[in-house]
């Protein structure tokens, strides 16, 4: 299961005793989860007004950062194509797995400084993502176009004789060339009307050549013919023939253009592959960024809805859970016993307890327990965005 719980609760005597007796009662005596300890640094608190803000905006770039993270890697896995299975192990973050990034969670310092206000933080990680979405758009639009161009050419080359590319079926000695009056037209007769054409095709318009016809290939449903004709009579024979469902081919044999289309799709094909490891890499290596950014960002609305909550000065256990998939509901009575008395206590205290703790109650969240609590899916591979 790719769902865990980050909650936090506030210090007893001690943060160590918040964890053992949490611990000791969902995991050693009932076994309802795992749990790891969540560590979050000191950071600068600022005033009660400047969190309150703060929390509605972390909310907001909780969402953003994590539909960034999870179009990197939905966008890998398009990229990967034939091999989208190996997608999974691609996707790491600091060069660990996700799972072992999130249960190790150690904040990043150089990136993320604590001497900086949270909101400044809260910015840092907001440019920074927002930096890697817009090369994303960037990077996947100048990808995209390319094997769009590749799949409309190989389209070309493999789809009915009505639609596909004609150059790599015909040779020169198919064509009348260099002449001042005749030309050869290509014709797309349907299969079950062959024998019409064959025994028509001349009396179609005056100034056919008699017996000019060859058939050059067929498909499923219809042949590819040449006929030679007058160039004067080449519009009428083409009305005529749309008539009577033979449909003319706008073709003009030319060796060169030919050379050109065919070292089109070998050019397109080696620019593809010269892409496809940058680009991969780049996907992974920002992949890694925003997981990270994410995370740091659910750290941060952790660390300002507990103090919302639990008050001054900063004493709280911020704990990671991984709940055993069937013991969810009781896994939250267990929590409720341990920690339901704080949203009473909170209630009751009146005064400026209640300024502290309500707008605490909705930032964005669906769910609202007495405890500090905020749901994390890693699952990246299954959710697309």
């Amino acid at each position: 299961m790719s769902e865990y719980w980050l909650i936090s609760a506030p210090g007893d005597k001690t943060c160590q005793q918040t964890w053992e007796t949490m611990n000791n009662l969902t995991r050693h005596q009932n076994n309802l989860c795992e749990n790891f300890k969540f560590h979050i640094p000191d950071l600068k608190v600022g005033t009660l007004d400047q969190l309150v803000g703060l929390s509605d905006d972390l909310g907001k770039l909780d969402a953003y950062v994590e539909q960034s993270t999870r179009k990197i890697a939905a966008y890998l896995g398009d990229v990967l194509e034939d091999q989208r299975d190996k997608l999974y192990e691609n996707l790491q973050a600091n060069n660990n797995d996700l799972t072992t990034y999130i249960t190790r969670f150690q904040w990043d310092l150089a990136k993320y400084p604590t001497k900086q206000s949270l909101r400044n933080i809260a910015d840092i990680i907001s440019k920074q993502v927002g930096q890697i979405d817009a090369d994303l758009k960037t990077k996947s639009a100048a990808y995209n176009n390319l094997k769009g161009n590749l799949q409309n050419l190989e389209k070309k080359q493999t789809g009915s004789l009505l639609t596909r590319n004609l150059a790599d079926l015909v040779k020169r000695e198919h064509f009348i060339l260099d002449s001042e009056y005749l030309t050869t037209l290509l014709v797309i007769v349907p299969k079950q009307m062959v024998n019409d054409w064959n025994a028509n095709y001349e009396k179609i318009t005056d100034m056919i050549v008699p017996r000019s016809s060859q058939m050059i290939t067929q498909d499923n449903d219809y042949a590819l013919c040449t006929v030679t004709l007058f160039k004067k009579v080449v519009d009428e024979f083409k009305l005529h023939a749309r008539e009577r469902k033979f449909v003319v081919r706008e073709f003009t044999y030319n060796e060169e253009e030919l050379a050109a289309g065919k070292n089109e799709i070998t050019k397109l094909v080696t620019d593809k592959k010269k892409q496809f490891g940058p680009l991969v890499r780049w996907l992974k290596v920002n992949f890694s960024e925003c997981f990270c950014a994410w995370i740091h960002v659910k750290a941060l609305r952790v660390f300002v809805e507990s103090v919302l909550r639990y008050g001054l000065p900063v004493n709280f256990q911020a704990i990671l859970i991984h709940p055993n998939k069937k013991n969810t509901k009781r896994l939250r009575d267990v929590l409720m016993q341990l920690y339901g008395h704080l949203d009473g206590s909170a209630a009751s205290s009146g005064g400026n307890a209640d300024n502290v703790d309500i707008p605490g109650l909705g930032f964005g969240q669906s769910e609202y327990y007495p405890y500090v609590y905020y749901k994390l899916n890693i699952d990246m591979v299954e959710n697309k965005v």
